[in-house]
């Protein structure tokens, strides 16, 4: 929903490995490449359940192209093949952020027992992230307000906010900041691989992780076997553009919504056509503009709340609240519920300096001008949603630290894998696997009607799973374009269908409760 992450904590304790013989690698990131990876039990903490996972830690340089300053642990967890004999390699896998603690991630899989039989299941928190050496920032705390409908004058909040947390990041990120960088985590995933005594790896990444699988297989495509781009971003733009992308989805979810509701008249009475619809939305927030009403605190509160329309499960739900506020029979507890709810399901990522490091690779304006033109556009043409939020300009708009290297051009020199988006997803919009898709010449599962982030192994969806599990196992890939229907369904309300008690089902909150914990591994 925002952008505006907090920061820090002490760094964790740290699981040892020791150097010694596995595979070579030339020049002076030999002894790294050669370590052996002492596997253990995990320490507390680490991964739950802990019952058949194994941890560890590898070695790495801070700086790989001065590996003589400094050196960094990152910590990895392991899920051994169930069947041996058969025994293929090692699954590779990253949750997003960036910033995501992956070290959970081997027991995403549990349902694909095919996958489970032939691949150890490896996770993986990245270098600054979690059980790894952490980078932090010190704390940004801030008493002013963020409307999601904010004056002109109130604009260069923004700006105050995000300089203080780039000068904030500087202070306690020091010299690792400048080397907390999806290309030298993709340099990590190759000493892994390199400790692991592996010729190739396979790899599942989800989110921003899909940029990381780009990137490793760029860097190192004699190093990648299979690869599953689960939520992909476009690689071929910028962070910031892609906000644009996620707010133009944002407001599709929302039109969709409106649709819908329109063409159930007869049980909402919100309008029969879908300017209607979104008339009521305007109402209520012309009316919270001048002090609480409908169980809202302010019309921010409100705006966030309509955010729920990108979850098709909601819509029913969403519509009958609606109604109940037009109707003043709203429960007033019920609306806070839903706006923690919301709060709840957003996607941070776990390490706060990781994720203001790591979006810096980008480029980003530093005309703060810019940002201002692009969030007034929203807030007048549509702030629901948190959109104007996503305009804004962040810490990267003030990047204090030069960036050693630039992102590389994505490539493919490795065998075809396999791309999944669903056409409802804000955090990774369809359009942004389209263009992953076609630039590495790959198929894409296309996942419709289904507002949800992440798909293969997490969302039960039938469909996914077997063409995913079909190519990790047998190398079959699927169609070049196929789609599969989403799991995230509407509640089944004929159009035309007598009118409802707004009271007759269950509550918004509680539908998006169960999906927060349903993102919990985001």
């Amino acid at each position: 929903m925002s952008k505006r992450w907090g920061a820090a904590a002490l760094a964790a304790p740290l699981f040892m490995s020791l150097v010694g013989t596995a595979q070579a690698a030339p020049g002076p990131l030999d002894e790294y490449y050669t370590q052996t990876v002492a596997w253990g039990e995990c320490p507390a903490g680490w991964v739950s359940p802990s019952t058949g996972v194994e941890c560890a830690t590898v070695i790495v340089p801070m700086d790989y192209k001065n590996p003589g300053n400094g050196n960094l642990e990152i910590a990895i967890s392991r899920k051994k093949a169930t069947d041996p004999a058969r025994r293929r390699g090692v699954l590779l896998t990253n949750p997003g952020g960036p910033g995501g603690s992956g070290l959970g991630a081997v027991h995403w899989f549990n349902a694909q027992t095919e996958v489970l039989k032939i691949y150890d299941v490896i996770g993986m928190d990245p270098r600054g992230v979690g059980r790894s050496t952490q980078l932090r920032c010190i704390s940004t705390s801030s008493d002013q307000e963020f409307p999601t409908r904010p004056t002109d004058a109130q604009l260069s909040r923004w700006s105050d906010y995000a300089r203080a947390v780039e000068a904030n990041c500087e202070r306690g990120g020091g010299e690792m900041r400048r080397f907390v960088s999806t290309m030298n985590t993709a340099r990590d995933m190759d000493v892994i691989r390199g400790a692991l005594g592996e010729k190739k790896v396979s790899y599942v990444g989800y989110s921003y992780g899909t940029q990381l699988g780009a990137v490793f297989g760029s860097m190192f495509p004699k190093s990648l076997d299979r690869s599953v781009l689960d939520s992909a971003l476009d690689p071929l733009k910028t962070w910031h553009e892609q906000d644009v992308d996620v707010v133009d989805a944002i407001t599709d979810n929302m039109k969709k919504w409106t649709e819908w509701t329109a063409a159930r008249n007869a049980t909402y009475g919100l309008g029969t056509t879908p300017e209607a619809v979104r008339g009521e939305l305007d109402a209520i927030a012309s009316k919270l503009k001048a002090g609480p009403y409908g169980g809202y605190a302010d019309v921010s509160s409100f705006d966030y709340a309509v955010g729920a329309t990108r979850y098709r499960r909601s819509w029913a739900a969403f519509s009958r609240h609606i109604a109940s506020i037009k109707a003043g029979t709203v429960n007033p507890a019920e609306a806070s519920a839903i706006v923690a709810a919301l709060k709840k399901s957003d996607i941070e990522p776990t390490s706060p300096g990781t994720y203001q490091a790591v979006t810096c690779e980008w480029d980003w304006f530093t005309d703060v001008n810019t940002y201002y033109n692009d969030m007034k556009r929203w807030r007048d043409t549509n702030p629901y949603g948190g959109t104007v939020d996503y305009m804004g300009p962040t810490n990267c708009t003030f990047r204090a630290f030069q960036r050693p290297e630039k992102i590389p051009a994505i490539t493919r020199k490795y065998p075809a894998g396999v791309v999944v988006n669903s056409d409802g997803d804000t955090q990774t919009p369809l359009a942004n696997g389209r263009v992953m898709a076609e630039h590495l010449n790959e198929p894409l599962i296309s996942v419709s009607n289904d507002g949800q982030h992440g798909h293969y192994a997490l969302r039960r969806n039938a469909c996914v799973d077997a063409l995913v599990n079909k190519y990790l196992v047998s190398g079959i890939l699927p169609a070049s374009r196929v789609t599969c229907a989403g799991t995230d369904i509407a509640e089944n309300v004929p159009p035309g269908a007598a009118a409802l008690s707004v009271q007759s089902s269950r509550p918004l909150s509680e539908i998006l409760g169960e999906i927060a914990a349903e993102t919990k591994p985001f």
